[in-house]
């Protein structure tokens, strides 16, 4: 039979997330592919285990396509982590998933920590409908484009940033009118040197510049405000949907808020209205 890559999802910080089923596939494998072996390596010593370990980054993802598929095909079972997270998420692994796919190979997901879902849980920001952008381009018309990209954005957006290019981006989302945009910056996440730190786009600039930031950072931005609010019919509706399901008023006011852009005053006239109509 055909062997089997697992795409392991790795701790983003805290050696201690790594789940028991990533541990149990990282000790039965072949062989680990890794994004960087020193940095696994150190994964595997604190689990206990002697691990054959293979590099697979950006830079020769491609060449490694065959040897996998070969390894596979002659019945070994391999893993594929990268430096921390989820493979193929802003990381190498998708050529080789396509590939394997081709070859009519067996991948299968062991998920685990993601930086994206742990950012979104604490910014405190909407996170039922969220676009995630990865890391912004360095320079020219695709930056501009992704730019517009967060700025026109009706749902929640996530970014990754290097700490060392943190600055230039808050100053570039400034430019682009986007200077009072609640964002929420974590750095460190799950790691002793935990920070979230919470803003408008201005104001997390200005706390920023000229400091020495470590660490990756994954940012959380707020949706764009909508030009128009929803007629009354269609709030009516969404609250009395919620009210059917067991939501209080407090949680139907939130909702209408955070669905459809409508300020307080407004949601919490709606929610008592459909409140008085339940009574009624």
């Amino acid at each position: 039979m055909a062997g089997v890559l697992y795409l392991v999802s790795t701790p983003i910080g805290n050696l201690a997330d790594i789940t028991a089923r990533a541990a149990a596939v990282l000790e039965d494998v072949s062989v680990c592919y890794a994004e960087d072996t020193r940095r696994t390596g150190r994964l595997l010593a604190h689990l206990g285990h002697d691990v054959s370990l293979r590099s697979l980054h950006a830079h020769n993802e491609a060449a490694r396509v065959s040897e996998i598929v070969r390894r596979l095909k002659s019945g070994e079972d391999c893993a594929l982590v990268t430096d921390a997270g989820t493979p193929a998420v802003s990381d190498p692994g998708r050529r080789v998933v396509q590939a394997l796919h081709d070859h009519d190979l067996r991948v299968v997901p062991v998920p685990g920590a993601s930086a994206v879902l742990t950012a979104l849980t604490v910014s405190g920001l909407p996170a039922d409908r969220f676009l995630f952008l990865g890391f912004a381009p360095r320079r020219g018309p695709a930056r501009a484009e992704w730019i517009a990209q967060v700025r026109a954005s009706p749902d929640t957006v996530v970014v990754f940033e290097s700490p060392r290019r943190l600055e230039q981006l808050l100053v570039h989302l400034t430019e682009a009118g986007l200077a009072e945009r609640p964002c929420v910056l974590c750095r460190e996440l799950t790691k002793l040197h935990e920070e979230v730190t919470r803003g408008t786009i201005a104001e997390l600039r200005e706390e920023s510049a000229g400091k020495t930031i470590r660490g990756e950072v994954t940012m959380v931005i707020a949706a764009a405000k909508r030009d128009t609010e929803p007629d009354g019919e269609v709030l009516e509706q969404a609250a009395r949907e919620l009210a059917r399901s067991g939501a209080s008023t407090r949680d139907i006011v939130d909702r209408l808020c955070d669905e459809f852009g409508v300020s307080r005053n407004r949601a919490y006239e709606v929610g008592l209205r459909v409140e008085s109509g339940n009574h009624a």
